[in-house]
């Protein structure tokens, strides 16, 4: 009865919130009005209340923001000991407009895929992605909390290529997974050698939770320090330092 409840209370404030959205984005634009609605919950309001509630829900989870995956940028990157999960985030302020190229590229890379969106897009979000994605709807309680309801949980992904998901680990990363399988370590290949020689000689359920170890292991601050020392050691030219334009959120 709650869940119904529930859902009727979302699919009536679609309109609504929606309404209260743009009207609130012309006011900026022509300099009458605030930013939204107050009901409008725009991608700064959404992230932290996210990440809370992706840690209760998860437990052990550590989450990274921004990550190319092919041509699109995935908004949130959660790892988990058994599973990657690509999360897309759709305000009320949001379009679908590039929904379908970003569903073909989070399909690729993680092993589910949830899109999180607010209550004006929750009667049609589900036209939008597949049905192996989740969908989580976030709205506004009368206290002014952010609030986040699953109407959808996120299925195993059919369309995930391994090596395009091994990808998204540095090579000293996946130098610690050579080792820890007492596998050469290649200095002279390519990264994709490594990466067909890690598919093809370790065991899935070996290789994986290995995997999901380097990420939450993984840190921003040394990493430029890690991958110089892995070049010099295999003879390779050091890489000039690279500043990162966003400092990855950790939650472990």
């Amino acid at each position: 009865m709650y869940i119904i409840l529930k859902c009727i209370i979302i699919f009536n404030r679609v309109f609504i919130l929606s309404f209260s959205c743009v009207a609130g984005l012309k006011g900026f634009i022509w300099g009458v009005g605030g930013m939204a609605g107050k009901d409008c919950l725009l991608d700064k309001d959404i992230r932290e209340p996210l990440f809370e509630f992706l840690e209760e829900r998860f437990d052990k989870v550590r989450i990274l923001e921004e990550k190319r995956v092919g041509r699109a940028v995935a908004d949130v990157i959660m790892v988990t000991p058994i599973a990657l999960y690509g999360i897309e985030i759709k305000s009320d302020a949001d379009t679908y407009a590039r929904l379908e190229k970003q569903v073909e590229y989070y399909d690729m890379y993680f092993d589910r895929n949830i899109v999180v969106v607010g209550t004006s897009h929750a009667a049609h979000v589900g036209e939008h992605v597949p049905e192996h994605w989740g969908i989580i709807t976030v709205e506004m309680d009368e206290t002014g909390k952010v609030d986040f309801y699953v109407m959808r949980e996120a299925g195993a992904n059919s369309n995930l290529s391994d090596k395009l998901k091994l990808s998204l680990l540095w090579r000293p990363e996946l130098a610690n997974i050579q080792a820890k399988n007492d596998l050469p370590r290649y200095p002279g290949k390519s990264k994709s050698y490594v990466q067909d020689v890690l598919l093809e000689r370790v065991e899935p359920d070996v290789l994986w939770p290995q995997f999901y170890n380097e990420l939450f292991e993984r840190d921003y601050t040394t990493i430029a320090e890690t991958i110089n020392e892995y070049r010099q050691a295999t003879g390779q030219k050091k890489r000039k330092r690279k500043r990162f334009k966003r400092m990855r959120k950790i939650r472990t």
